[in-house]
């Protein structure tokens, strides 16, 4: 996923804002969304070339993993981040207030990228990924949120605030494969990480200098820790950590099942999370019943990102060993196909937005969308099991694999952008911010079994089925939900 998803969620202010010095937007709105960009550079750009490091030869410059077990590692961290904005929620809610939360989780990700950079081995990728995790899960929970607050209730430019900041996500989304991919091919891999952590460096540089034209309320802690609470919390974090470190050292944790043990966290997570709001005594009757409502599009959420997230693992070996990657004569860097998705969704989302606009009344409710969006991700894996039949190694036009990740923009644009948006609509009153971790589970849960479902998948036993049976476990999917529209509509209670 190339950008925050459910722009509605984001606090507002309550003050109003005269100042018009970017393009007619706010000052601070030019810092967030260079911000935003430079650590989306990094954050893809690392991602991009992640994969390859973890199962390459020693002599292509990698640590020679099995393919399922980089894969799984992939996926769990992924997930991890999605885990982590609760945590920089939190963090941001009682500790820190939005503003300082955002530029720690930025120096967390910089040391994460300078470790994968200098540390060798799996020291390197431990450490990284850790700090880049915590690091992006804070950044992610607190950047839409000040750039909410750069616009007063009612503020008729806020929708086209958020916009320029979606350009700056997906335009560091965009070039940070690209660039460091092709350091990588050039030069290797550390080299590639050298980059994401000056891109990160570059961010952190520009937001210090800009810090001062962003608004106050940023700066405010909205719900304080007390003193007792915050010894309370330090103690369950460092026997949070002991944990863990007791886990990897006994080897009951082990990169082998990490996948496996972050799936299995945030299932737990998720149930446990459901059960509490709809036992809770502060919940009413319609309430519960639109909780139940958001069962099903949780489902249908955590089907259709397991799948679109497999773009960062199995798509990624599928580009590194099926395609032609010989293009007039020039070796295409297989990294440079994460760039693929993130152009699309700059050409598209505006085209989707005029479309939504002008069928208004008309347009499909939020379930029947979430239903295109499971169906859209069956019909990219069923041509990836037709493209299957193309035998050989190295043989499938690379034109091929970009027209199935515009399938994936095409039903990515159905159920992303309004995900988070819904579980704000259907949340309790006194669950709000619970519900939209709901949602962020749903994706984290996706993300981690599709660096499962790669160990899975082998090009040269069983391509077609494993694309063409996931192709139609979505389709399924996707066709439950729409024949159960109406009843999903009806415990909605006039939520579209």
């Amino acid at each position: 996923m190339s950008r925050p998803p459910g722009w509605d969620a984001v606090t507002t202010s309550t003050q109003p804002q005269t100042d018009r010095r970017f393009f007619g937007h706010p000052k601070g709105l030019a810092n967030l969304f260079g911000t935003e960009m430079w650590e989306r550079f990094s954050f893809y750009g690392m991602q991009a070339i992640l994969l390859y490091y973890l199962y390459y030869t020693a002599e292509q410059g990698g640590l020679g993993m099995d393919e399922g077990v980089a894969s799984g590692i992939v996926g769990a961290y992924g997930g991890s981040v999605y885990l982590a904005t609760i945590a920089g929620s939190w963090v941001a809610d009682r500790l820190f207030g939005p503003e300082r939360t955002l530029f720690y989780s930025g120096v967390l990700i910089l040391l994460g990228h300078l470790s994968l950079a200098v540390l060798p081995g799996l020291t390197g990728v431990a450490c990284g990924l850790v700090l880049v995790a915590l690091g992006s899960g804070g950044l992610k929970a607190t950047a839409t949120t000040i750039v909410g607050m750069l616009y007063a209730q009612g503020d008729e430019r806020r929708d086209a605030g958020f916009s320029i900041f979606y350009m700056g996500v997906n335009l560091g989304a965009l070039v940070g494969p690209l660039l460091t991919g092709l350091l990588q091919t050039r030069l290797g891999f550390h080299y590639g990480f050298g980059l994401a952590a000056i891109g990160m460096a570059a961010g952190l540089v520009q937001y210090t200098l800009g810090r001062r034209n962003l608004p106050e309320q940023g700066r405010v802690v909205p719900n304080p820790i007390t003193s007792a609470a915050r010894i309370r919390t330090i103690g369950l974090v460092v026997g949070f950590a002991v944990v863990i470190a007791l886990l990897l050292i006994t080897g009951v944790i082990t990169k082998d099942n990490l996948a496996d043990v972050v799936t299995i966290v945030i299932a737990v997570a998720a149930i446990a999370l459901f059960v509490v709001i709809l036992s809770s005594s502060r919940v009413d009757q319609v309430e519960r019943q639109r909780v139940v409502a958001f069962i099903p599009l949780f489902l249908v959420s955590f089907a259709f990102w397991a799948l679109f997230q497999q773009q960062f693992t199995v798509l990624a070996i599928y580009a590194d060993e099926r395609l032609d990657l010989n293009v007039f004569g020039w070796n295409v860097p297989p990294s440079w196909f994460n760039s693929v998705e993130p152009l699309f969704v700059v050409l598209l989302a505006p085209v989707f937005a005029w479309l939504w606009t002008r069928l208004g009344d008309r347009q499909p409710s939020t379930p029947v969308k979430f239903a295109l969006g499971a169906i859209g991700m069956g019909v990219a894996f069923l041509i990836m099991a037709a493209m299957g039949f193309i035998g050989g190694k190295d043989s499938v036009n690379p034109f091929l694999l970009v027209g199935v990740l515009i399938v994936f923009v095409l039903a990515e644009l159905n159920l992303s952008p309004i995900g988070l948006s819904l579980s704000t609509k259907l949340s309790p009153e006194a669950f709000r911010a619970q519900m939209v971790a709901l949602f962020y589970l749903s994706i984290a849960l996706g993300t981690s079994v599709a660096g499962k479902l790669a160990d899975y998948y082998h090009a040269d036993e069983n391509e077609t089925p494993y694309f063409g049976l996931l192709g139609i476990v979505a389709l399924v999917i996707g066709l439950a939900l729409l024949a159960f529209v109406p009843k999903v509509r009806a415990l909605m209670h006039g939520v579209r």
